[in-house]
């Protein structure tokens, strides 16, 4: 009965792995049918309309004052994070990646730091925008993946 029942899970997980096809999203938002014979096709030959135009920057939005100087952070707590790529040279790369803009654009007006997490409040793009770190994930707030 042993034998019977462990050649069955045996099958039925070489089932599950035996299919190789995946379908991926290209960062300009295409998606990809890459097969297991090494090619790949497109499956959107166009470019989704969302991700053509891009908003101008608009700095005026956040209402900075003039000679603002973004705040120091623990230079401790920011050489740990160093291993886990999560330090603020990171996170703003994040920020300017998701809101298409430039790291330079990207300013921080405020933050809560500890070693374990934190809270970084930014400028990107014009858009007050609020990114958490937990560890070193770093995702932002109000959002769950």
């Amino acid at each position: 009965m042993k034998k019977c029942l462990f050649l069955l899970l045996f099958f039925i997980s070489c089932i599950g792995f035996s299919q190789n096809n995946h379908i991926v999203k290209t960062e300009d938002g295409r998606r990809v049918w890459l097969k297991a014979d090494f090619t790949w096709e497109y499956i959107d030959a166009e470019i989704p309309k969302e991700n053509v135009t891009k908003a101008p920057i608009k700095k005026d939005k956040c209402k900075l004052a003039d000679g603002f100087i973004e705040p120091e952070l623990d230079n401790k707590i920011q050489s740990q994070l160093k291993k886990g790529r999560a330090t603020i040279d990171h996170v703003k790369a994040k920020v300017a990646k998701d809101y298409n803009c430039k790291v330079e654009d990207v300013i921080l007006l405020s933050f809560t730091e500890q070693k374990v997490k934190a809270v970084y409040h930014f400028c990107a793009n014009g858009t007050k925008v609020t990114y958490k770190r937990n560890g070193h994930a770093i995702i932002e707030s109000g959002k769950f993946f």
